[in-house]
């Protein structure tokens, strides 16, 4: 069960006083209606009369059938429990899809949904951060097939896990929503953002592994369990697309960053900068 913060505990003692069950219920109940994206929840309380589940808007079932007065209890519980974790902003996959269609004989594209992002409900598990660690928080996690996102807002970066590679995008202008991928011959990886739906390959690589990637990086590589299940296109990651002087002017302000962090050379820095700046 995710950690609580202490304003988690206290909207939990906040539906016990409400609602009447014990904290312990209360809390499985909570991390069910998360796990059911606010529309639903599965459960196995003796205190919800055993074994139920509860639909927004819906039927609620427990254990005790018959019980009316139990039923209508845990239907309120559920239903201000939802409407809590919708208030906070980020816990419900909003707008989130799992859309299936065929595009030929051997070839089906899968979508993600949207992000999951974070709460002040729910203490991250820093166990299981894979990404690198200075870059904080994610805003928002997802995962697909063996493969794992974590996007950063604020430093504009991506963290992908594949296998036990982790490579790290620089976002440059992109406010990233969700994932999509394409199973069969032509594979392929790509996001949704403001701009619409973009190749992954077209973001700059600028960490693998740890280490700082300062030539062109060639695609997203995946382990061979992942790509059992997604293949993703080999083939060369086009240049990043620059859409305005303001971005080439973005790119520069970058490049001047890993040039201060010793990343880049004063060399590589003058290079990099004439080839972006003869983009405008």
């Amino acid at each position: 069960m995710p950690a609580l913060t202490d304003e988690g505990r206290r909207a939990v003692d906040g539906l016990v006083q409400r609602h009447g069950f014990s904290n312990e219920a209360t809390e499985h109940v909570l991390v069910a209606v998360l796990n059911g994206n606010g529309q639903m929840a599965q459960f196995s309380h003796s205190e919800f009369g055993g074994s139920g589940q509860w639909m927004r808007g819906g039927m609620t079932m427990i254990g005790d059938m018959f019980n009316n007065y139990l039923k209508g209890r845990v239907d309120s519980l559920c239903s201000d429990i939802a409407s809590m974790l919708s208030n906070q902003g980020g816990l419900y996959q909003s707008g989130s899809f799992q859309s299936q269609s065929q595009t030929g004989a051997d070839s089906q594209r899968q979508e993600s949904g949207m992000l999951r992002g974070s709460s002040n409900l729910f203490a991250p598990d820093l166990s299981q951060n894979w990404w690198p660690q200075d870059l904080g928080q994610p805003n928002a996690l997802g995962n697909q097939n063996q493969m794992h996102y974590a996007y950063f807002s604020v430093p504009r970066r991506l963290a992908v896990k594949t296998g036990s590679s982790v490579w790290v995008y620089d976002t440059l202008n992109h406010q990233i929503g969700g994932f999509s991928q394409q199973q069969g011959g032509s594979g392929g990886i790509s996001f949704s953002s403001q701009f619409g739906t973009v190749d992954i390959n077209s973001l700059p690589v600028v960490f693998r592994d740890g280490q700082p990637v300062t030539t062109p990086a060639v695609p997203l590589e995946v382990s061979p369990e992942v790509k059992s299940s997604a293949t993703i296109e080999s083939r060369p990651a086009p240049q990043a697309l620059i859409a305005n002087e303001g971005d080439v002017i973005a790119m520069i302000e970058r490049l001047g960053d890993l040039k201060a962090k010793g990343v880049l050379t004063e060399d590589e820095f003058n290079e990099k900068k004439k080839e972006l700046l003869a983009k405008i």
